[in-house]
């Protein structure tokens, strides 16, 4: 049993929450539900092969106001599981048979992002081999070798040269090294050559129906393989051009076939989509005039978190085992609304509850990213030292909680509103304040945002 547990590739269900703990405060039903959902991926690895085809991943439905957490607990995922991870709205796709894109494009999309992330990993591996060629190559355009050198420096007849000649070579090969130890040392960085590199030129030509490259590669497998490359000199510094260098030669070195097969694995087993703004589209459906209707988008979306096959240019991805994740503040509507066969694909509903003025306090100061951390950072760039005292935090807190309980609650984004008023000034005189330390109290808060808030108007126009 020991043995097993040593082959998961994600994270303790505790290990998950804590990790989202560092940057999005409450919501711990949503957060044990996604630590759930991803750690039973890992679990249905371990199943034998019979068994692993018959487990669905149980899609989550977060349902709850915005800025409250929905999106920041999908965005961490992908950091958390290093797995292909793609975060959509709802509101972009459109009926079959309108122009926009067609919900297949979200798997698409996901393929793309499982092949780069792949093709990284490879590039990572073939990294040392590239830099030992774009190094020789580097060397060549700074201390290029004479045709004659080219020919014989090589040869397996050094020995039948004459003794000039030979005196000539190892000459030469001397100072080709002095050369490298130099280049090593970074003394050419900032020295300015040219370098060839190849692209793919694609001519301009119109394609029927809206049709663009990615379709073109599914219905012509290796499409763009049949494009011409052209070479285009460029005038970079050596620093510039060991990057470029070392995109293009590791290229080369990686297997394609490799990366893909990886890929395509990775983004049937552990693919997540999340889908916002679900709620969006749940509405009555037109049945006269070109309106798209919200109910086809969902009627669309169905097959493709039912499970089904979607062609992509890098071959068939079956969408079974794909995690989806969809959110929506459903303020006009609830999540019963979705038509039946897709409700019944997102079992597991979680709410997450609107902030407290408690919440606001810790998302000030408690996650790694917190605003305050972040302005004092900011600031300290121009020599100014920020402090929030405990009393400045409470009255910043007490505001964002007041506006949002009298006017529209946005959530943590209010914070964000009243953050950027209330620092204004000392954000735009920060040049002629340094060496200062500036302490953002209770009085200052109050001083600079009174006049707001005691006008409802404002409040709602400003904050």
């Amino acid at each position: 049993m020991l043995d097993d547990i040593k082959k998961f590739d994600v994270p303790t269900p505790k290990e998950i929450v804590e990790e989202l703990d560092k940057y999005i405060i409450g919501q711990d039903e949503a957060k044990k539900a996604v630590a759930i959902a991803l750690r039973n991926r890992g679990r249905r690895k371990l199943l034998p092969e019979e068994l692993r085809d018959e487990i669905a991943p149980k899609n989550i439905i977060m349902i709850g106001p915005t800025g409250v957490g929905k999106t920041e607990i999908a965005r961490r995922l992908a950091s958390i599981t290093k797995a292909p991870f793609l975060k959509v709205e709802a509101t972009k796709y459109t009926e079959v048979g309108y122009v926009g894109r067609d919900v297949e494009s979200m798997v698409r999309d996901l393929t793309n992002i499982a092949v780069n992330m792949c093709k990284s990993e490879m590039q990572q591996i073939v990294e040392s081999e590239a830099e030992k060629i774009v190094e020789e190559r580097l060397l060549d355009i700074l201390f290029p070798a004479p045709e004659y050198f080219k020919k014989k420096m090589n040869s397996k007849e050094f020995e039948n040269l004459s003794e000039e000649e030979r005196l000539h070579i190892i000459r030469f090969t001397n100072n080709r090294e002095k050369f490298r130890e130099r280049l090593l040392k970074g003394e050419f960085e900032d020295k300015y050559i040219e370098i060839a590199t190849k692209e793919r030129f694609f001519p301009a030509f119109e394609l029927f129906g809206g049709m663009n490259i990615e379709d073109i590669e599914i219905m012509i497998p290796g499409f763009s393989n049949f494009v011409p490359k052209r070479t285009k000199t460029k005038k970079v510094t050596v620093k510039e051009a060991r990057k470029i260098l070392l995109a293009e030669e590791s290229e080369k070195l990686i297997d394609m076939d490799k990366v893909i097969s990886r890929a395509l694995e990775l983004v049937e087993n552990m693919g997540i989509i999340f889908i916002d703004e679900i709620d969006k589209i749940i509405g009555p459906d037109t049945r006269s005039g070109p309106s798209v209707s919200r109910e086809g988008v969902q009627r669309d979306l169905l097959p493709i978190v039912e499970g089904t096959s979607v062609m992509t240019k890098y071959g068939v991805v079956r969408t079974h085992h794909i995690l989806f994740i969809a959110a929506g503040a459903f303020h006009t509507n609830k999540p019963s609304d979705l038509i039946p066969e897709l409700q019944g694909r997102f079992p597991i509903r979680v709410e997450l509850k609107s902030l407290t003025q408690e919440d606001f306090k810790k998302i000030l100061t408690l996650p790694k990213n917190a605003l305050t951390k972040q302005y004092r950072e900011l600031l300290k760039t121009e020599g100014v030292d920020l402090v929030f005292e405990d009393d400045g935090i409470d009255e910043i807190t007490k505001f964002a909680y007041k506006v949002n309980t009298e006017t529209e609650d946005i959530g943590a984004r209010r914070l964000y509103t009243i953050m950027e008023k209330l620092l204004e000034d000392i954000s735009f005189n920060a040049p002629d304040l340094k060496g200062q330390t500036i302490r953002i109290t209770a009085e200052y808060v109050r001083e600079k945002l009174k006049s707001i808030t005691e006008n409802r108007d404002l409040t709602r126009y400003i904050l």
